[in-house]
């Protein structure tokens, strides 16, 4: 087809071709493609021009194609399925009805904080789309947001790069975890307790736990650190086990470990600052529609933490 005989086809007339090859009537297909039915007859009638043929024509059974109307409509159904499906569908975002995924960079932490909460809200506003958890390390998250690979990053990330989007959600407190077997150690601890027992560090590739590094310095504690891991979630077994080694955790860890009764929380010898949990988006996806829903959904779910919305 000669490139002027393209330019003179009217996209809007192939909605109107794909509405009457599955109503099989005017005005059922006027209805659908918001026409009155005068409209609807003189989109018809461009279309017949165009195409130089009847395409549809009147039956009792209603409007039924002509060869050369069945002939165009896989391709044109085709085109209409992807215009859809392929660039409707992003110019905006209906959570009820999507149908995606939605991958968040985070830790082993991250997940027992994050995840249960928002696969509540999640199932309840957007029952149709689904979540994906991954731990990267923090030199690749940016490339992960960049790329789409990953919609956010949420967490404690203190070297996060400056050119990424960020939002603080709450801040997390410090506790100390102690096995309840450490009979030594009652509702405190103090401070010659903290620098004798054995201490148990999460090292992460960007360490959560500088600040409260910092502030055991400025104090002049010393803590006796027997093993550094990478997994918050072994921690609390590992206590249980050696009930000698204990270990300074976020709150919330703090508090669902201790619900399994073989750990107890007792606060710092010393105060220690809060840290922040933000969420993290890259600027290529600042105005996605489907983006802003998600950081507006964790936002307002996270914002009154510890006290979530579980309605």
């Amino acid at each position: 087809m000669h490139a002027m005989h393209v330019r003179d086809l009217d996209l809007n007339l192939l909605s109107v071709f794909d509405a009457l090859l599955r109503e099989r009537s005017v005005t059922r297909a006027a209805a659908e493609v918001g026409l009155t039915q005068g409209a609807m007859s003189h989109a018809l009638n461009r279309l017949r021009a165009y195409f130089e043929d009847q395409l549809f024509v009147k039956t009792p059974t209603g409007m039924a194609p002509t060869a050369k109307a069945a002939m165009l409509a896989p391709a044109i159904m085709e085109i209409m399925a992807k215009l859809r499906e392929d660039v409707v569908s992003q110019a905006q975002f209906h959570p009820q009805t999507a149908r995606r995924s939605f991958t968040l960079c985070m830790t082993d932490m991250g997940e027992l904080v994050f995840l249960p909460p928002l696969m509540r809200q999640l199932r309840k506003f957007a029952p149709h789309c689904t979540l994906r958890s991954v731990q990267v390390p923090l030199p690749q998250v940016k490339d992960m947001l960049a790329s789409g690979e990953a919609d956010l990053a949420l967490g404690s990330f203190r070297t996060a790069p400056d050119d990424l989007f960020q939002q603080l959600l709450f801040l997390h407190e410090f506790v100390t975890m102690v096995s309840v077997r450490n009979t030594a150690v009652g509702d405190t601890i103090t401070r010659e307790q903290f620098e004798t027992l054995r201490h148990i560090v999460v090292t992460l590739a960007s360490p959560g736990g500088a600040a409260y590094d910092a502030a055991f310095d400025e104090h002049g504690i010393r803590r006796n650190v027997y093993l550094s891991t990478p997994h918050f979630l072994a921690v609390p077994l590992l206590i249980d086990q050696h009930p000698d080694l204990i270990a300074t955790v976020p709150l919330e860890l703090g508090n669902v470990f201790a619900k399994l009764g073989t750990v107890k929380i007792v606060p710092p010898p010393v105060p220690l600052p809060p840290f922040g949990l933000r969420q993290f988006w890259h600027p290529r996806f600042h105005e996605d529609r489907a983006n802003i829903w998600l950081r507006r959904l964790i936002k307002e779910t996270f914002e009154h933490y510890p006290d979530v919305r579980t309605d």
